[in-house]
C-alpha cells in the first residue's frame, strides 16, 4: 500500500495522539495538529517513520485552519485521510449554561469539523479517493442529562457525518464517525461548565473498563474496514441497540445510571 498522507487535529494528546501512532505504524506520514505547539511536536517526534509534520492551530479559527491547509497543499499536495478529532468538554444543565459556552463549544466541536471538511474535501473529490474521520462521542447519541452543550455539539457531528457520507457516496471517499463513551484520557483539561459535572465525568472515566490504547486500536481497525458508525468502547454498541429498539427502557436505565453515579442530581 502506498504511503498515505494523514492529518489529525487534537493530535497532541489522548485519542488523537494514539491514532497518530496507529497511522505512523501502518507506514503513513502524519500531520499532527494541536492548539499546543509543544504537544504537537512531541507527538511528531515520537512517531516511527519519516516525513511527519507538527503544526499549532486552533480549529475554531478560520484563518488558522486555512494556514494549515496552505501548508499541507504546499508540502504534501493534499490529503488521503482527514481526522477531525479536536474538541473540548463542557457540562451542565440547560438552565446553567451560558451563551458564551454554547458559542465556544459549537465553534470548536462542530465548526472545527466543518472547517476541516470544507478545506480538505475538495482535494479528495478531485483525486477520487480519501477518508474523512470525525470524532463525535456517545454523548451525541445517548440523550443524557446535564451535558447539554457538549452532547448537542457531538450530536451535530454525527448528523454532519451522516449527511456527508450520503453526499460523497460513489466518489471514492469513505466517512467514519467515532462515538466512544468515557475512557481514561485528558479531555477534562479543557472542561468548561459546572465543576460538579466535571467530578462526575472524572468518576465515569476512572471506572471505565476501556483504555486509551484499546479504544484507539478498535477505532483504527474499524476506520480501516470503512465502517461508518464506530463505537469503540465496550458497552456502547449494546446501549445503542437498546435505545434504537426499546427507547423507553433505555431512558429508564439511563436515568437509573445517572442517579447511581451522581446521586446529587
Amino acid at each position: 500500500m502506498a504511503q498515505r498522507r494523514v492529518l489529525i487535529t487534537g493530535a497532541g494528546s489522548g485519542l488523537g495522539q494514539a491514532l497518530a501512532h496507529r497511522y505512523a505504524r501502518a507506514g503513513d506520514k502524519v500531520a499532527c495538529i494541536d492548539l499546543d505547539a509543544a504537544r504537537a511536536e512531541l507527538t511528531r517526534a515520537a512517531l516511527p517513520g519519516e516525513g511527519h509534520l507538527a503544526m499549532s492551530a486552533n480549529v475554531g479559527s478560520d484563518d488558522a485552519m486555512e494556514q494549515v491547509h496552505e501548508r499541507i497543499a504546499g508540502e504534501w499536495g493534499g490529503l488521503d485521510v482527514l481526522v477531525n478529532n479536536a474538541g473540548i468538554a463542557t457540562g451542565g444543565a440547560m438552565v446553567d449554561t451560558t451563551m458564551a459556552e454554547w458559542r465556544n463549544v459549537l465553534e470548536i466541536n462542530l465548526l472545527g469539523v466543518v472547517r476541516g471538511c470544507r478545506l480538505f474535501l475538495p482535494g479528495m473529490i478531485a483525486a477520487g479517493r480519501g477518508q474523512v474521520v470525525n470524532t463525535a462521542s456517545f454523548a451525541g447519541l445517548a440523550g443524557a442529562p446535564s451535558i447539554m452543550s457538549y452532547g448537542v455539539s457531538k450530536a451535530a457531528v454525527v448528523a454532519l457525518s451522516e449527511q456527508l457520507r450520503a453526499e460523497v457516496q460513489g466518489q471514492g471517499i469513505t466517512v467514519s464517525v467515532l462515538c466512544p463513551a468515557f475512557f481514561r484520557t485528558n479531555l477534562l483539561e479543557s472542561w468548561q461548565g459546572d465543576p460538579r459535572l466535571k467530578s462526575f465525568a472524572g468518576k465515569m472515566m476512572d471506572t471505565s473498563p476501556d483504555t486509551l490504547e484499546g479504544v484507539a486500536d478498535r477505532s483504527f481497525a474499524a476506520i480501516e474496514r470503512g465502517e461508518f458508525l464506530v463505537m469503540p468502547t465496550r458497552h456502547e454498541p449494546m446501549r445503542w441497540r437498546l435505545k434504537r429498539w426499546f427507547p423507553n427502557l433505555y431512558f429508564k436505565q439511563l436515568l437509573k445510571l445517572v442517579r447511581q453515579r451522581n446521586p446529587g442530581h
